[in-house]
């Protein structure tokens, strides 16, 4: 029997379906990359904003014709839409066998089993047994390796459904995240991402305190790791020994992903968040005196923003200067507080906002690429994309850009490289997001 998982959504979601994808291959099912030729079809799906719904209605819908057009025999929906939306899944689409939300996809082999008659066991586990992060079996590029580090979130954002969909804020123990990147590494990851919906909170639920700079150190003295990154960390938990801990150890990229959302004090605290245009601009400026690149989310059209709530958030983002930038527009969710705020936003003015935001944020990126002309990058190569006059064309990454969500560096090689090595490059042009430069030549 053969499956085929389709992901949708977050890398924490993806963390779920390579636990998923791995009991699966425990129980002898092979992976199959045709979801046409597949016996057992899962799609796990995102429920964030109404966005993410209708694409994994599309999605389901797609797959579930292979029903009749392939040879699935059990189609398995999981993940965010259907912890959420579970009932409406069971009655609108009846070609879906089995639903199984965030709390109840360890159950998956048992379901499958049930489906398809098999006549043997199969174990139970709670979502944060250790032993299900020893099973996963990886579905990214094999040098970088996301490591989720908690699970739920308590800080309780009037505008978000992952508290109600995923439960409330759950470290996972210490060590057991360390024997976790020791296994990532010695599978050939180069590069270990931290995740979670807030990571800078970590430790405080199991351990009463802030953890997360002493995981940071114990995870950079593991042997053949090049790179640490760290990623959703809430501006109002990042602290003292964080910034410290990244700005100075080698192998912690000088990087951190810290989504503000805006920075009006009458929108933060409508959106319930707890920090202040004050406290983020003296944040932003201790982390750029610590040399930290920052990556960060805005949302445009929240209700309430007014025209000069919106322009204070355009000059804080033309005074900041960003490296990274992304920005969506409000979505309003069924069972949020900020769904009943008034006044809701016409969809035409977020557009505009969303428009104004992003072609601002794509000059200031210019700029920055700009200024990293004739300078010299070390690189981390994530794979070939093509020839170009006779050698291999690669794109890459310097250590302040995230894999899949920043900017790339591109550059030509009569050399092969394999994803995960190091590259020297100057950097030669920088367009758009991204940047162009030539290969220092190697003894």
């Amino acid at each position: 029997m053969t499956v085929y998982l389709h992901s949708l959504g977050c890398d924490k979601n993806l963390v779920d379906s390579e636990i998923m994808l791995g009991l699966m291959h425990e129980a002898g099912l092979k992976s199959e990359a045709d979801p046409a030729k597949a016996t057992v079809i899962v799609v796990n799906t995102c429920g964030f904003i109404q966005e993410a719904v209708e694409e994994g209605i599309e999605t389901i819908l797609e797959h579930a014709a292979y029903k009749e057009s392939g040879q699935c025999k059990a189609l398995i929906v999981t993940g965010c839409m259907a912890q959420r939306y579970r009932a409406e899944i069971s009655k609108d689409i009846p070609e879906v066998d089995v639903i199984l939300g965030v709390t109840d996809f360890p159950r998956i082999v048992a379901e499958i089993n049930a489906l398809l008659n098999i006549n043997k066991e199969a174990k139970s586990y709670n979502i944060l047994d250790e032993e299900l992060f020893a099973k996963r079996a990886a579905t990214m590029p094999m040098h970088v390796a996301y490591v989720k580090i908690s699970e739920g979130c308590n800080n309780n954002c009037t505008y978000c459904t992952i508290p109600a969909i995923r439960g409330a804020y759950r470290d996972r123990p210490f060590e057991p995240i360390i024997e976790e990147c020791k296994r990532l590494l010695k599978g050939g990851a180069k590069e270990l991402v931290l995740i979670a919906q807030d990571t800078a909170k970590y430790g405080t639920e199991l351990y009463g305190k802030q953890r997360l700079h002493e995981l940071l150190k114990e995870i950079a003295a593991l042997d053949d790791l090049g790179w640490l990154r760290v990623m959703y960390a809430y501006p109002e938990h990042v602290y003292p020994e964080l910034i410290t801990t990244i700005a100075t150890d080698d192998k912690i990229c000088s990087y951190i992903d810290m989504p503000i959302q805006h920075c009006n004090d009458a929108v933060i605290a409508r959106m319930g968040r707890k920090s202040s245009e004050k406290s983020l601009r003296a944040l932003l400026s201790q982390l750029r005196d610590n040399g930290i690149a920052v990556r960060t989310t805005l949302i445009v059209g929240f209700p309430g923003e007014t025209d000069e709530e919106f322009a204070s958030l355009t000059r804080f983002v033309e005074e900041e200067k960003f490296e990274h930038l992304g920005a969506f527009t409000y979505s309003r969710e069924e069972g949020t507080p900020a769904a009943k705020m008034k006044p809701q936003i016409k969809k035409s003015v977020k557009e505009a906002r969303l428009k104004e935001i992003m072609t601002r944020q794509a000059s200031i990126a210019q700029n920055n690429g700009q200024k990293l002309v004739g300078q010299t990058l070390k690189v981390m190569v994530d794979g070939s994309v093509g020839e170009d006059n006779g050698q291999i064309a690669y794109c890459g990454r310097s250590s302040k850009d995230a894999y899949d969500v920043d900017g790339a560096v591109f550059f030509s090689s009569p050399v092969e490289w394999m994803s995960g090595d190091w590259v020297e490059i100057k950097v030669t042009k920088a367009q758009a997001y991204d940047l162009y430069g030539e290969l220092i030549e190697h003894e």
